[in-house]
């Protein structure tokens, strides 16, 4: 059986009175692809950035690679790389020098060949020496994901990682993230694609009103369904009390 790498327990979070977080259990197994569903102003930035030891929660807690990430949280960093919802690419460098400056940043030996080795996993060879700023948006995003792969973390954070990508270049960022969790990468995904999540997830957890109101196989999910037959949306809307008309 596969192991848990990320272990949540009763976790809390509140911004002055605003109760995000009520809480919040759920496990990941390594090597997985967990997706975090839920409407937006949910809460599930503010668990990754609780993850991602970037925000410390009120209560409860957290482990990555069973490290604290209060108690621990230097440790647990070294379990982890972040993609968040807008890509963190320098526009002024170019692709390989982006690669190169987070390379050196994490002290990785062999910083030019690590850099080459992810320029052409993430199909940017040939635009390697262009600056970033005219790359388009499907490119910045694979460099951005290339640059958090960098030293091959355990747990990669995605935060809505296809917002704003065209069909084509959503499509192929689906076949990465498929390819780094069967190369071991456990892939901690936030999606407002509900469909992204259904083809993508192993394990999907639904995040309303500040707890895990459902979670399971995309199967486990739709189960709140007649007879089980629908779409993970139909699921989603049910689970959450709401009718399609109304979002």
């Amino acid at each position: 059986m596969q192991e848990n790498i990320i272990t949540v327990t009763n976790l809390e979070k509140s911004f002055k009175q605003l109760h995000v977080l009520k809480g919040v259990n759920f496990n990941v197994k390594q090597g997985s692809i967990f997706a975090l569903l839920g409407s937006n102003g949910a809460g599930k930035t503010t668990i990754v950035r609780i993850l991602s030891t970037l925000l410390k929660p009120d209560g409860g807690h957290a482990t990555i690679g069973g490290c604290d990430v209060v108690k621990q949280s230097d440790k647990a960093r070294g379990y982890i790389s972040l993609t968040g919802q807008f890509a963190a690419v320098d526009e002024v460098l170019t692709a390989r020098e982006n690669l190169r400056l987070i390379g050196q940043l994490r002290r990785l030996p062999n910083v030019n060949e690590a850099a080459n080795q992810k320029l052409k996993e993430f199909g940017l060879e040939d635009a390697a020496n262009r600056r970033v700023a005219e790359f388009s948006g499907g490119m910045r995003r694979r460099l951005d994901i290339a640059m958090s792969l960098l030293g091959n973390p355990a747990v990669i954070f995605l935060d809505e990682p296809t917002t704003g990508l065209d069909p084509q270049n959503r499509i192929a960022m689906w076949g990465m993230v498929k390819k780094l969790a069967k190369n071991g990468t456990t892939v901690f995904l936030t999606t407002q694609y509900l469909e992204e999540a259904e083809y993508l997830a192993d394990h999907i957890a639904i995040l309303h009103e500040g707890n895990i109101t459902a979670e399971g196989t995309v199967d486990d999910i739709k189960s709140v369904l007649p007879e089980g037959i629908g779409s993970l949306q139909d699921a989603f809307l049910t689970i959450i009390g709401e009718k399609k008309e109304d979002m």
